[in-house]
């Protein structure tokens, strides 16, 4: 299954410069599944997205096909074929 990855500015260095990410998921398709494939492609933008547990960094938005993941399920939220996941990091100042 072939999952569409969306990445802001701030995270394309991470990932070769790439803006869109084209990733094979294997069954279950979950967004955790995801972030495994992306940690082995691009170890550096994984330890911007979860910390050392696994877990979703608490400041990292991810967004299934519009959704915002957590009403999901987290990292167990269902991925359909050819679906889009958008990360946006969280922006704080002042």
């Amino acid at each position: 299954m072939r999952v569409t990855v969306l990445l802001p500015g701030t995270l394309r260095e991470k990932a070769g410069g790439e803006a869109k990410l084209a990733v094979e998921v294997g069954e279950p398709a979950t967004l955790g599944a995801l972030l495994d494939a992306l940690a082995q492609r691009y170890p550096a933008l994984e330890r911007r997205l979860r910390d050392e547990q696994a877990g979703l960094r608490r400041y990292v938005n991810f967004y299934v096909d519009g959704e915002e993941c957590r009403a999901l399920g987290g990292t167990g939220a269902r991925l359909r074929d050819a679906a889009e996941v958008q990360i946006i990091p969280s922006v704080a100042g002042g």
